[in-house]
């Protein structure tokens, strides 16, 4: 890990200092991402506690099983009163103990739902940090092909300038132009010279920010492929999103978790039954500890044990439960608008970016015409040394305002796709090997099972309070007035 670290630091360092010269390793936009998909700390950080998240269902339920213990006790008493026969005396003991939970009133059962609720919303979390890590790729590898172009923007343009001047200086020595015209290309050349070293800079920082996403330093970059799945309107995009953004999905898992939560905590209220057993034997003498097995004893049982009284507990903790529930509900509703602020903001940025990528197509044709005849028309004293700069000028900034509309559309169509929930690394790459949570999930749930765990899950939640919504609200769709406001105020393509 810390020679890849270096490595990675010593590519953002021949990045800052070759500018252009960087190795050339994943040259594609897939490529990228199937690198990050399989690399990045950040997702495979968050696969990590999803892992640990799924333990969650081990442990709920290890309830239904039984819990075996042996104890081994020793004691040594010294008697100081003056009329104890024996004033020394020893003894020891060694035991098995075997208790199993038969009916807990729904304790056991509600903490299983909430446990598999938990993890569901885990796993659409993971689908999140996904969905942002590869946003983020696509967003790197589209800012180095812009700074890449606009850094060619510069070169030209700085050789344009020299040409320019030196064709000022052979001009102004046949007495054709003044020295003011010759100051002037001079001028413009040195501003040329220092937006070539600012697009160098704003290159690099961007090949560093691509390595540090990807894990690989960008080399001759392909063209950016277009995206799947991109929505033709604002309303269709708007409907996939509440339905497969992950944050609404966690938020609604969330919910259920709170709500079985709730239930648990009622449950405390609820009688439980438990099964005992204990086999074991003491002796009166170390000396004779060997001789336990022959003074041994076999005890079985069952309990049933009911609440009456715990001081409050109970139900401060129902209280407390349903408290959270009411907060995950809330969150519900604040998922969906954010979701629908997301959708609405990128929809509109990148309506927005589509047009000026559009007007940019026509400036750049638009100011090249007109950038050849102004140098033309110069040569035959029809215009100025001033005109065929300023004009060369406007040609140089329609190109750069082009390779920023061009980008700023891609990322706008890359977030908008986020926004819905179409973002994963298979549905940018279906040759991605998708990683699979549900796989760890599976191969972990039964861990220490026993054949009877289901017969006892079912028998748990017999007559166990029901786990009730929090609130209707929870389940309706987004409030239809907000809904059509919004998309009548969107932008349309």
């Amino acid at each position: 890990m810390l020679k890849r670290s270096r490595a990675l630091a010593s590519v953002a360092v021949i990045a800052m200092i070759g500018g252009m010269g960087a190795p050339a390793w994943a040259e594609t936009l897939q490529e990228a991402i199937a690198l990050a998909y399989r690399t990045n700390p950040s997702l495979l950080a968050q696969r990590a506690n999803q892992r640990a998240l799924d333990e969650s269902i081990v442990q709920a339920r290890a309830g239904l099983r039984p819990t075996l213990d042996v104890t081994i006790s020793g004691d040594y008493a010294r008697d100081y009163s003056d009329t104890a026969f024996d004033p020394d005396s020893d003894g020891a003991s060694a035991s098995i103990g075997l208790s199993q939970t038969l009916w807990s009133g729904g304790r056991i059962g509600h903490g299983i739902t909430a446990a598999e609720a938990d993890i569901l919303a885990g796993r659409e979390n993971l689908r999140g940090i996904e969905q942002s890590v590869l946003a983020s790729v696509i967003q790197a590898y589209a800012d180095v092909i812009r700074d890449m172009e606009i850094l060619r923007i510069r070169q030209a343009n700085l050789s344009v300038l020299q040409r320019q001047l030196e064709e000022s200086s052979a001009r102004f020595e046949v007495g054709e132009i003044t020295r003011t015209d010759v100051a002037q290309s001079e001028a413009r050349l040195a501003q040329s010279e220092a937006e070539l070293a600012n697009a160098q800079a704003q290159l690099s920082t961007s090949r560093a920010v691509y390595a540090a996403v990807v894990g690989q330093a960008p080399g001759d970059l392909a063209p950016m492929p277009a995206l799947p799945g991109v929505p033709a309107d604002f309303d269709s995009a708007l409907d996939v999103a509440l339905v497969d953004n992950p944050a609404i999905r966690a938020a609604a898992y969330n919910l259920a978790a709170a709500e079985a939560n709730v239930a648990a905590a009622r449950a405390e209220y609820m009688p439980s039954v438990r099964a005992t057993a204990s086999y074991g034997g003491s002796s009166n003498d170390f000396d004779r500890f060997g001789e336990i097995a022959d003074n041994t004893r076999l005890t079985a049982g069952a309990t049933l044990s009911i609440p009456l009284f715990t001081g409050g507990l109970n139900a401060s903790r129902v209280a407390a439960a349903l408290e959270r529930a009411n907060a995950a509900q809330i969150n519900v509703e604040g998922e969906r608008r954010t979701a629908l602020q997301d959708v609405s903001s990128s929809y509109a940025q990148a309506i927005s970016a589509r047009a000026s990528l559009q007007a940019g197509e026509e400036a750049v044709r638009a100011a090249s015409v007109a950038a050849e005849g102004v140098r033309q028309e110069a040569q035959v004293g029809l215009r100025t040394t001033l005109d065929v700069l300023n004009q060369e000028l406007e040609l140089r900034n329609a190109e750069v305002t082009l390779a920023s509309a061009r980008r700023n559309e891609y990322v706008a169509q890359a977030n908008l796709l986020a926004a819905m929930g179409r973002l994963e690394g298979p549905d940018l790459d279906p040759t991605l090997e998708r990683y699979d949570p549900a796989a760890n999930y599976q191969r972990v749930r039964n861990r220490g099972a026993l054949p009877w765990d289901g017969v006892l899950e079912t028998l748990d939640r017999v007559a166990a309070p029901p786990v009730t919504p929090a609130a209707d609200q929870a389940d309706a769709p987004i409030d239809a007035q907000l809904k059509s406001e919004v998309v009548q105020t969107a932008p349309q393509d």
